[in-house]
């Protein structure tokens, strides 16, 4: 039995490599509370830049920068438009509703993404009996769907509907360094498309903590309060910081390994006796669903036996996420273990 412990639950599970832990050891810092910890004012205006924003701000995690986006977007009482797969809804805690007051419209989309038709037909009417809709809310890549990525085309739709409408558009861009990689894509044209958007640093780009948003100065000008309001208000952190500049520089271009690795991990899976089906792989998330004659807590417990771990979805369905930490070693035992498994 292979004696290595292979965590594919998720690319959150990576630890801060060598020269990552180095340069962080290194960083100046100072107290952020009073904008003074050159390390993340250099972080934030990077981030700003590299989208075409005015404004960038670090916080502690995704959700908090996710539900801080909500906030400035929305007043108690009002309509968010997201997927019935969005993070934002599925895995938040309700934060919408607790944090801001505000309901959450599903759109059944495909893989976790949706049409501007779709949109347009579910923006509430002007009356006083209706909840308001104010902010249209995507995920890319989409966790839940399987790490796809959406057709920037149709973001281009989705965005004059926004317009037209007058609601805000904020993008989960919680892997949006894999959408980048995966299509082609660049900061600046989501930059120019997006109201708010939300990176994380802490999953593919393997920092141990971190997610900054960004957005235009008007938009953006309540975030440090709200971000105080949520107990997010750090100090020294210019040392988590460091780790995020780090990772810009020098993991976003591997993430195209990650994606090798999903992509031979699914093609193997489909031609498994034991597998009903495949979820086409974009990026570094592969869900997959088990035959009914197969019990998914077993399947999971037995990979476990091979030290081994992926994460069970429920109704059958698994995911295994590739990540930074995922040697080639790794790889070939997987491969070698899921083909010889049942």
């Amino acid at each position: 039995m292979n004696n290595l412990i292979i965590d594919l639950r998720s690319d959150t599970v990576t630890k801060p490599t060598k020269h990552m832990l180095e340069a962080m050891m290194q960083a100046k810092v100072g107290d952020d509370v009073f904008s003074e910890d050159p390390t993340v004012n250099a972080l934030e205006s990077r981030l700003a830049t590299m989208f075409g924003k005015s404004k960038a701000v670090f916080f502690p995690s995704g959700t908090m920068a996710n539900q801080t986006a909500i906030k400035l977007h929305t007043n108690p009482g009002e309509q968010v438009i997201c997927d019935k797969y969005a993070h934002i809804y599925n895995y938040e805690s309700g934060g919408a509703s607790f944090n801001s007051g505000v309901s959450c419209r599903l759109l059944d989309g495909n893989r976790g993404m949706f049409t501007s038709n779709q949109v347009v037909e579910v923006i509430n009417p002007d009356a006083f009996y209706y909840s308001q809709t104010s902010l249209v809310e995507i995920e890319n890549t989409t966790n839940k769907g399987g790490g796809a990525c959406w057709d920037f085309n149709e973001i281009l739709k989705i965005k004059s509907v926004c317009d037209e409408h007058e609601l805000g558009f904020h993008l989960d861009g919680a892997r949006i360094w894999n959408a980048l990689v995966a299509k082609n894509e660049t900061t600046q044209q989501y930059g120019k498309v997006f109201d708010t958007i939300s990176v994380c640093l802490s999953k593919g780009l393997g920092c141990p903590i971190g997610s900054v948003l960004i957005g235009s100065e008007d938009i953006m000008k309540n975030a440090i309060r709200v971000r105080k309001i949520f107990g997010g208000n750090m100090r020294q952190v210019g040392y988590l910081a460091a780790a995020g500049l780090y990772a810009l520089d020098n993991h976003i271009e591997r993430l195209e390994e990650d994606h090798m690795k999903a992509k031979e991990l699914g093609s193997l899976l489909s031609k498994q006796s034991y597998i009903k089906t495949v979820e086409p792989v974009e990026t570094n998330i592969v869900i997959f669903e088990l035959n009914n004659d197969i019990n998914e807590t077993d399947f999971v417990q037995k990979l476990k036996d091979n030290n081994i771990l992926i994460i069970g979805m429920g109704s059958n369905k698994l995911r295994i996420v590739t990540h930074l930490d995922y040697t080639d070693t790794m790889h070939e035992i997987v491969l070698k273990t899921l083909e010889n498994l049942i």
